[in-house]
């Protein structure tokens, strides 16, 4: 994820509000706005303007609550580190727990091994925290089981099994859902007799809630979220009667399913169930709940609000100093270069290597990670990933190999691609950049398609149709050159490109609203070939030739010269694709798209026309001058056959269609 702060749940307190424990969720905003004042004591400007309401001086404070830390893997302490680090920068009053600090099930070394762990990370916080007992926390497992197991460690390490305390007049209480079965003394979460609140417990509760009567909020936290029923039974029911009784209980906090459920409000109290803190978590739905997360809590007079943040997405403002952000910016608009040296055989055969130049051009150090890939499954990639470390300035080439085996060329052909993944890294943070995938460049041996008896044409929809071709496959030196095409137009808008490499650089031809014009780039700056009295039919086969031969630049429309400029210079070179059906912006990405037909694309190096007219061929040729043929004639399983001595075949994966279109 790569927003600031990614708020899952927001949820206001209203005491007006009755719904059962299984009615709807508690959601929204149905409080009214905080309340606002204007205070011209408070408020100090030399403009004039509208009057801003100012927000009501009431006492407020912040507390967070942590979920469980235990059932999942090892390094889920790596976790709760996080969190502990996401919760300093809130700057809290307090941190909360809900049970299962520790993985525990285990005699009394690991326990204590395990204790400490978790206890040397939670202290990193700046503020107070208040755990919890949970099973994990307190079931034996091995020889010599003590009657209470580990209670008494939880309590000399950890705290009281349940107790309170006081803070800007509210209160917290924290309870024990572990006490087992009260005759037989079976600890399980399975069993309703082993869910019960004992009478000690339940009598201490009702002596503090009474004792806090005259507070402004009151807020319970347990491990296992009782009112659930099932496995838990009935026992909740009647502490419920005494929260309600209370009547300033606002929230019960609890944890245990790994999930976050909220679980609606009753007699005014909320009931909300957290997931996790490093512990295991299937990730079912992560925006529904199934996430590593942590709440926070924010405490005004008259309610609360709740946000659910994801672990590891509270970003620290002070470390995003100039040069952190100048680095990661540069990270991620650097492009790895490849070089390939993939050849696909007429049987769908494929072999060769790519090799990926992976550089660090930011002032740290940085984290990759390449995957070869492709949505055709018949490719295969050694090594299948790669990981690895540049310093500032470093430079390493990853080679991979690749293999495709021989199963024909059909419509479920896909290339080869690598998927790159870059991580920025300070002294404190990592920051990764979005990911990168790079279609991998392969050299096809097409076999030639017969000429067809009608004529066929490129179909493109005018929305996103294009045939994009790569810089390096369309090379020829500086000096005269001949562009030329066949085209018909559903429609003309207002910007259209037709086929252009024009992005301060290079030559293309437009035709928006019409009117057809030819481009150079020579020497830094633009000669446009073009005459705005012309108007070019929509549904109507047009040939365009835009020729340069060093001193001019000309524009044929239909073999008849239409307009000249004169110019000379070297062609400005940028390494972006030639679009075919529309313009190319600065991404190398398609813009200004065409909606029609396109047949015939020829370039040549060499001027092919001189003088006021000539007459062009139906079908174009190919000589020792073509640097590009394309009379798309038949679609290969995804490519389009080049006629040029060069073969350099292109792919059209996104939607152009080749149809019959006569001339």
């Amino acid at each position: 994820m790569n927003t600031l702060v990614s708020i899952l749940l927001i949820t206001f307190f209203q005491t007006s509000t009755l719904y059962g424990i299984d009615g709807p969720p508690h959601t929204g905003h149905p409080r009214p706005h905080h309340q606002e004042s204007i205070d011209p004591s408070r408020f100090t400007t030399d403009q004039p303007g509208r009057e801003l309401p100012l927000p009501e001086e009431e006492e407020m404070f912040t507390f967070i609550v942590f979920g469980d830390r235990t059932g999942g893997p090892a390094e889920g302490v790596s976790i709760l580190e996080q969190a502990v680090a996401d919760a300093n920068l809130f700057e809290p009053d307090m941190v909360m727990t809900v049970g299962d600090l520790i993985q525990g099930y285990s005699t009394t070394e690991p326990w204590m091994e395990q204790m400490r762990e978790y206890r040397t990370i939670m202290d990193k916080l700046l503020c107070p925290w208040f755990p919890v007992a949970g099973n994990h926390d307190v079931y034996w497992r091995g020889a010599n089981k003590p009657p209470q197991e580990h209670e008494h460690n939880y309590q000399e390490h950890f705290g009281p099994l349940w107790y309170a305390f006081d803070h800007k007049d509210c209160r917290f209480i924290a309870l024990y859902s572990d006490e087992g079965n009260p005759d037989t003394g079976e600890r399980t979460f399975s069993k309703p007799s082993s869910q019960k609140m004992s009478p000690q417990q339940l009598q201490w509760l009702e002596n503090t809630l009474e004792s806090s009567r005259d507070m402004k909020h009151v807020f319970v936290f347990l491990h296992h979220p009782r009112w659930l029923g099932g496995n838990y039974g009935d026992d909740w029911k009647k502490v419920h009667q005494v929260l309600a009784k209370n009547g300033n209980v606002r929230a019960c906090f609890a944890g245990h399913i790994h999930y976050m459920r909220h679980d609606g409000v009753q007699d005014g109290i909320e009931y909300i169930t957290l997931a996790t803190v490093g512990g295991g978590q299937r990730g079912t739905v992560p925006k529904a709940g199934y996430l590593h997360q942590y709440h926070v809590v924010t405490v005004r007079k008259n309610g609360i609000a709740l946000a659910a943040i994801p672990v590891g997405e509270a970003i620290d403002v002070r470390a995003l100093d100039a040069k952190t952000v100048a680095g990661a910016e540069t990270l991620a608009k650097a492009t790895p270069a490849i070089k390939s040296g993939v050849f696909l055989n007429q049987d769908g055969s494929a072999s060769g290597t790519f090799e990926v130049y992976m550089n660090n051009p930011t002032n740290r150090s940085i984290d990759f990670e390449l995957t070869p890939r492709s949505d055709d499954s018949r490719w295969s990639f050694v090594p299948d990933h790669v990981h690895g470390k540049l310093k500032p300035g470093e430079m390493n080439i990853v080679s991979v190999k690749t293999l495709r085996i021989a199963n024909g060329m059909d419509s479920a052909y896909r290339g080869p691609q690598v998927r790159i993944d870059r991580d920025y890294l300070t002294e404190t943070a990592r920051y990764p950049v979005p990911q990168t995938t790079v279609d991998i460049s392969v050299k096809a041996d097409l076999e030639r398609p017969k000429t067809p008896e009608i004529d066929r044409a490129l179909q493109l929809d005018g929305i996103q149709h294009h045939i994009a071709i790569d810089s390096k496959d369309i090379q020829f030196p500086d000096g005269p050159f001949t562009l030329e095409t066949w085209f018909n137009a559903d429609s003309f808008p207002n910007r259209c490109g037709l086929i252009c490499k024009t992005e301060s650089s290079e030559y293309g031809f437009f035709v928006s609203g019409g009117i057809p014009e030819f481009d150079v780039h020579l020497d830094g700056a633009y000669a446009a070939a073009v005459n705005p009295k012309i108007k070019l039919s929509t549904d109507t086969w047009h040939h365009l030739a835009g020729v340069y031969d060093g001193s001019e630049v000309r524009l044929y429309l239909d073999g008849s010269l239409v307009s000249t400029k004169t110019a000379s210079g070297k062609r400005t070179r940028r390494n972006i694709p030639l679009i075919i059906g529309g313009d190319v912006d600065a991404k190398g990405k398609q813009t200004s798209v065409f909606p029609g037909r396109i047949d015939g694309v020829r370039i040549s190096d060499t001027a092919r026309y001189h003088g006021e007219s000539f007459v062009p061929q139906a079908r174009h040729s190919t000589d020792e001058n073509t640097v590009l043929l394309l009379n798309f004639d038949e679609n290969q399983s995804g490519w389009v056959f080049d006629e040029s001595p060069r073969t350099r075949h292109p792919r059209i994966e996104k939607g152009p269609s080749i149809v019959a279109s006569p001339r």
